[in-house]
């Protein structure tokens, strides 16, 4: 971690809990929150609970995202939702590229160009997902697939424009599977990304983006996640839904200074 940029902890809820357990979650991560805490903290709720998340953390620091948006404004792209659509629901963030979107639903590195783009335009922080499967990473794949996936995102795109935005790197054989790439991996990763930015938009640029890490992170790893210099955060999965758990991996910098 680094003292210069402002670290984030995000909690991806991606397709769990109703709009009442959504709102029980938020209120109790509300108020559990340290008001003096000195980063920023994200929860992205389903599209139907983001309503009833807004409503809870009224009044609190946390940011509310969205877990995808679409390229377009309006049109007939059934089941899509347009950048205005969330940020009317009360998203100031959107997560883009998640590996279950490129996987799952085939997302390209162009269609996640799109959706950056889009979402730029409209004031919205893209939280930008890279990482490499478990075969990518044995056949020693690993940088030139994060190469590619953020040449991809960023084609097209000024500085100036993305000073914002937010990069999540998440091993895809670490999600959701209990393994969690070593303190070092995870570094030497994030060192890797930040020379790309560097290549793309210079020093300074590289030196204050930042780059989160995502991948089975739980209560128990995050300290030593976030001792890493070039470690700048975390995106959370399944313990995003456990109040008292997120709440720890929140509150690192507690456990840190001890």
């Amino acid at each position: 971690m680094n003292k210069n940029r402002i670290p984030m902890i995000a909690g991806n809820w991606k397709m769990h809990l109703n709009a009442k357990e959504a709102g029980e979650l938020a209120l109790a991560l509300k108020k559990g929150l340290n008001p003096d805490l000195p980063h920023e903290v994200l929860v992205a709720p389903t599209y139907t609970n983001l309503w009833a998340v807004r409503q809870a953390l009224a009044g609190s620091k946390i940011i509310l995202s969205s877990q995808d948006v679409h390229w377009e404004e309006k049109g007939a792209f059934t089941g899509a939702v347009s950048p205005a659509q969330v940020l009317d629901a009360g998203c100031t963030h959107a997560i883009i590229g998640h590996s279950e979107r490129r996987k799952i639903f085939g997302e390209t590195d162009e269609i996640v160009n799109k959706k950056m783009k889009a979402a730029l335009k409209h004031n919205l922080v893209p939280v930008l997902c890279i990482g490499e499967t478990l075969e990518e990473r044995e056949s020693q794949r690993t940088y030139r697939v994060l190469e590619t996936q953020l040449a991809g995102a960023f084609s097209g795109l000024k500085a100036e424009e993305t000073v914002r935005v937010v990069i999540a790197y998440e091993p895809v054989w670490a999600i959701g599977t209990g393994k969690t790439a070593t303190p070092e991996q995870a570094q030497d990763a994030h060192v890797f990304i930040r020379r790309q930015m560097e290549k793309l938009y210079g020093k300074d640029y590289a030196s204050r983006v930042r780059v989160l890490y995502g991948g089975s992170v739980k209560a128990d790893n995050i300290d030593s996640l976030m001792a890493q210099p070039d470690i700048d955060g975390a995106l959370v999965g399944g313990e995003s839904l456990k109040a008292d758990k997120f709440l720890r991996v929140i509150h690192f910098e507690e456990a840190l200074a001890r």
